[in-house]
């Protein structure tokens, strides 16, 4: 594939029981403002993830810089997958981190379907290359049929990096 994702991903950067407390709707609210709601809960539960790498600077304005890319296009791709990603003077090095629900959260996929996988990844503003290889390579890999599958039987985190090797 050209990127070696794998490479980058460690257990301690794999979230198998993502178990976010969902804001309630109000009964006169807007869905788009629940919405928004649920996406920064499962954001700050994924930058938790990135959290103990030690590469973010300042996790609020991380998490902000993570919220106005939402707001200018939803990164849930569809076929219960999203990539959260940005370029962020608040990250120091590339990174990237999975979380997994096994219900599925809304997220505003372009399938309007459920999302069970969540890629996130950070990188600062200078490092294009790689986090456009990256986001290439991941992109490709989730198109494959079966990962999904693979990535819900999980149940080591080494079995998320196993299941990606082999698509490698």
């Amino acid at each position: 594939m050209g990127f070696n994702i794998t490479r980058h991903m460690t257990p301690e950067l794999i979230k198998l029981d993502m178990s976010i407390k969902l804001p309630e709707m109000a009964e006169n609210g807007s869905r788009k403002k629940w919405l928004n709601h649920v996406k920064e809960a499962i954001l700050l539960d994924l930058i938790g993830v990135l959290d103990p790498t030690g590469k973010i600077g300042n996790q609020n304005k991380l998490f902000l810089d993570f919220i106005n890319r939402e707001k200018k296009a939803s990164t849930g791709i569809g076929s219960g997958f999203a990539i959260p990603h940005i370029r962020s003077m608040q990250a120091k090095e590339f990174m990237i981190g999975y979380g997994r629900s096994l219900e599925g959260y809304e997220y505003d996929a372009i399938d309007d379907m459920p999302v069970n996988h969540f890629f996130i990844m950070a990188a600062p503003p200078y490092e294009d290359g790689m986090y456009l290889k990256a986001f290439k390579a991941l992109s490709e890999m989730i198109m494959f049929d079966g990962l999904g599958d693979k990535l819900m039987q999980a149940k080591e985190p080494y079995d998320v990096i196993r299941a990606m090797r082999e698509l490698e």
